[in-house]
């Protein structure tokens, strides 16, 4: 495992690691479930020229997501409520179109536990018992308070119940606009949020698939046994992730002479690919559908292909509370937490976690 800091000035955190094929898919995986709140997927195969079919039936199949607009945060506390969706299933909720700086944000979690991060004054005002942020200045001037949900004690009647129900009903009632999705694999009824909550407006969504083909692309070579590169052999990861980022932009690898835009240059040693794919799936895409993804992705190769390695990268929300589990996120000057996986046509695989200043550090 490898832990570095990216760039100079503001502290960012990338933790990259290679396993085999033994151990690879378990410890993928667990990483991929404990990052809950992903709004881009990005699928990079080189040396192919269209969207393999069983990647595409994957990706429509992804679970759909519903925007439940001015939802009183309350209504997430009804017994009804946290029967049917939290303890029978994984239900995921992150407000929208909040700002984890400035304004409050809520996360459900799918182990049954309610964040907020807060402002002080609403803090004050909900009475409720929270932990300072770890990111506030030498004055704290945001609160993080969670709320067990799925606690077997925490029933109408009961004191830690009752006193919630409160705060957030008529002490500080408070409104968001919510994604929504459950995972129905597990038990979730996904289909039946929409008519759960027919008091309020209720938008369901897809995930976006979008494609792009790449003709005449310089791509770094890697050695799937050697994370940190080799010298005039391979690239390293940190080096692939910077090519990586590149692509995702359209930005020109080959340093012309006559771009006024970018100098930035495919890292070497490099090889000259005829296509590549780049397959983009957008909107709130939850952890059971990217693991979907990755069991097909490791099948790939079990026929032989040009391609040595492919890639897919998860970027989280810049302004959830939460990046990988509860570890608390901040935003501080762009949001990052994301995570690349590179599958090797040995069935190796590398594995990559960023995050920006005010994270905790990836697991």
């Amino acid at each position: 495992m490898l832990l570095r800091g990216l760039g100079g000035g503001a502290r960012h955190v990338a933790v990259s690691e290679r396993s085999g094929a033994t151990r690879g898919p378990d410890s993928t995986r667990r990483r991929v479930d404990a990052h809950h709140y992903n709004h881009r997927v990005s699928i990079l195969i080189p040396e192919c020229g269209m969207v393999p079919p069983a990647i595409t039936a994957i990706c429509k199949s992804l679970e759909n997501y519903y925007l439940m607009k001015q939802l009183p945060l309350h209504e997430l506390l009804a017994p009804e409520f946290i029967n049917t969706f939290v303890k029978k299933g994984k239900c995921y909720a992150l407000s929208y179109n909040t700002r984890i700086d400035e304004d409050n944000t809520v996360a459900l979690l799918p182990t049954g536990k309610l964040i907020l991060s807060v402002d002080k004054d609403t803090y004050q005002e909900l009475g409720l018992e929270g932990q300072p942020s770890k990111y506030s200045h030498r004055t704290v001037m945001r609160y993080i308070v969670t709320v067990h949900l799925s606690e077997a004690s925490f029933v109408p009647g009961g004191k830690r119940y009752e006193r919630v129900l409160w705060a957030l009903r008529e002490k500080m009632p408070l409104i968001f606009d919510l994604l929504m999705s459950c995972d129905s694999s597990a038990g979730g009824r996904e289909e039946s949020l929409a008519s759960y909550f027919t008091h309020y407006q209720c938008q369901a969504y897809q995930p976006k698939l979008s494609t792009r083909i790449l003709n005449g692309t310089p791509c770094p070579v890697l050695l799937s046994s050697e994370l940190d590169g080799k010298d005039c052999e391979s690239c390293n990861s940190l080096e692939f992730l910077d090519w990586l980022g590149a692509v995702f932009c359209d930005i020109d690898c080959n340093n012309q002479a006559d771009s006024f835009l970018s100098t930035y240059c495919c890292p070497e040693p490099n090889t000259m690919v005829d296509k590549a794919c780049l397959c983009t799936i957008t909107g709130f895409v939850i952890p059971e559908g990217i693991n979907r993804l990755l069991d097909q992705l490791r099948l790939y190769f079990e026929e032989p292909k040009l391609a040595q390695w492919l890639s897919i990268t998860v970027h989280g929300f810049a302004d959830s509370p939460v990046s990988w589990g509860q570890s608390e996120h901040g935003y501080h000057r762009g949001g990052e937490n994301l995570y690349n996986v590179v599958l090797f046509s040995n069935q190796d695989c590398w594995l990559h976690m960023a995050v920006g200043t005010q994270s905790d550090c990836p697991p």
